[in-house]
């Protein structure tokens, strides 16, 4: 295959005539089928480009399409040694991506919606080519998983694992420091290794990198598997080195110094020199020959493939009838649970508490958890007399909808763009998800329950399974997030304090009912 042959028009063209009527056909077809995914989709799909464009943690999404092509064209000429056909076992894939969409629409998890979107663009390829031509795509179609936008999960993870390498490596080196969750304390000031500086942003790249790599550079398994595991180790280690050099760095030129060098470095130059680190080592053990194609057609077309792959042929019209029924059926669904919404009361206010008085709201440093899309909300503070106070912050949903998530992105007891940090998990209490919060030297313990129906749980994914299984059923329920919260540095410890509160509202479940009207 000439290099310039993709660059040339009448190449192309070239290359299209002399395709036979069948590849023209299932290209044809191919083509409408994913038009018409992108358009039904177009909600999801311009989310995941908004993410790839605006967020710095997948800013390299943006080469994944190019990458694909590039993949598909250096198997084209084997490719169309194949001949495609319609075949039917695809439709439970499709049926299966498109119930994950569903269950990511019900819970309002974008990246089961997302994963969704392109799973059934994966899917409808073997539909519409057949088993054999879809062999020759396997890896560019498993590589398609990469342009879906993954990898927030992991950044509490990210930093506390980033936290430790480098307090070890301050220690190590002979300066004094004191670590505090995601908090570094030294002489010269006190550090965070905050949600940017966790390094997932290199590590989602490099994976990506480093699968892509294990295919076009390497044959032997063992050696894609040590490629792949490259790629998640060495960034994760030069992260942590990275976060070392700049608290070691600020112990002599300053905070604000040390801090300018490090906005400068960290971005694409650091990741530079992580992939040339990586591409360096791993060189000499390439084993793939240059001038051998990516996929043999002989050899696809004679693999031995079980009677009942080879007998699945089903008519194209059959095919494209059953992929639209399967859309229909999933989107008619959708728009049935998207409309429900559970009846809730006009006005809702804190109950009094035994042993527990109302008493006005004035915390050291402003803290007021986001819940953007809850119907009702309320924010107060109860004292008992003896020490102890607790703040409690109520909301509550008539459906878990799109953007009215009680669970969703931000939303909760850290609210983004405030003076506010996470600093690390806590001992949960009750089931409850326990968080350490800092602003200005203000620690604040903040513990967050949900409920819907019978289920209280502390779980975002609990209660994300919970949405969907209730949506599934067109179940009306309403959901209510409780999160009670106290902070540090008073006479008694909040853990102490918000353990004496709940012990006087008595049962969890029936109080949160109480405080929803829904009793």
């Amino acid at each position: 295959m000439r290099p310039d042959f993709a660059l040339r028009p009448s190449a192309a063209r070239a290359a299209w005539s002399g395709l036979t009527p069948a590849w023209r056909g299932a290209i044809a077809r191919l083509a409408a089928v994913w038009a018409v995914l992108i358009v039904v989709f177009w909600t999801d799909w311009r989310a995941m480009a908004l993410q790839w464009w605006d967020s710095s943690t997948y800013n390299h999404v943006l080469l994944v399409p190019a990458i694909l092509v590039w993949l598909v064209w250096q198997r084209y000429e084997e490719l169309v040694k194949i001949a495609p056909r319609t075949w039917w076992p695809p439709l439970l894939a499709i049926f299966a991506a498109g119930f994950l969409w569903l269950l990511g629409a019900f819970s309002g998890l974008d990246l089961a919606r997302q994963a969704g979107a392109v799973g059934l663009l994966m899917a409808s390829v073997p539909l519409l080519l057949g088993p054999r031509a879809s062999l020759g795509l396997l890896f560019p179609l498993a590589y398609m998983v990469f342009l879906v936008p993954f990898g927030d999960i992991f950044v509490p993870a990210l930093q506390l694992v980033t936290a430790e390498i480098t307090i070890f490596l301050v220690n190590l080196s002979g300066i004094a420091a004191h670590i505090d969750g995601v908090f570094i304390d030294t002489q010269a000031g006190l550090f965070e290794v905050a949600e940017a500086c966790s390094g997932v942003k290199f590590l989602i790249a490099m994976v990506a990198f480093g699968v892509l790599a294990g295919n076009v550079c390497f044959v032997s398994w063992p050696r894609r598997f040590a490629m792949v595991a490259a790629c998640i180790i060495v960034p994760i280690l030069a992260n942590g080195v990275r976060a070392w050099g700049t608290i070691y760095a600020a112990q002599y030129v300053g905070v604000e110094r040390a801090a300018g060098i490090d906005h400068l470095v960290y971005g694409w130059i650091f990741f530079a020199l992580v992939l040339a680190l990586v591409i360096a080592g791993a060189w000499r053990f390439f084993d793939r020959p240059g001038d051998v194609p990516p996929i043999d057609a002989a050899a696809i077309r004679a693999m031995r493939l079980p009677g009942w792959i080879d007998a699945g042929t089903m008519r194209p019209a059959t095919a494209l009838a059953a992929f639209a029924a399967i859309l229909a059926v999933f989107q008619l669904w959708a728009f049935r649970a998207n409309a429900l919404e559970a009846p809730l009361p006009g006005h809702i206010d804190l109950p009094e508490v035994p042993g527990w008085h109302r008493v006005d709201y004035t915390p050291t440093v402003w803290w007021e958890p986001r819940a953007g899309g809850a119907d009702h909300r309320l924010l107060g503070r109860y004292a008992d007399g003896k020490g102890r106070t607790v703040d409690i912050f109520f909301a509550l949903y008539g459906s878990q909808a799109e953007g009215k998530e009680a669970g969703g992105f931000g939303e909760g007891a850290l609210t983004p763009d405030t003076d506010w940090s996470w600093q690390s998990p806590a001992a949960a209490i009750e089931g409850g998800r326990s968080e350490r919060l800092i602003a200005r030297g203000v620690g604040r313990l903040a513990v967050t329950w949900y409920r819907s129906g019978d289920l209280v749980t502390g779980s975002n994914a609990r209660l994300k399974l919970d949405a969907m299984r209730a949506r599934l059923l067109l179940d009306e329920a309403p959901t209510a997030m409780l999160i009670l919260s106290s902070e540090a540095g008073g006479a008694v410890a909040p853990a102490e304090s918000i353990a004496a509160f709940r012990a006087a509202t008595g049962p969890l479940g029936p109080w949160m009912d109480r405080v929803s009207g829904i009793e």
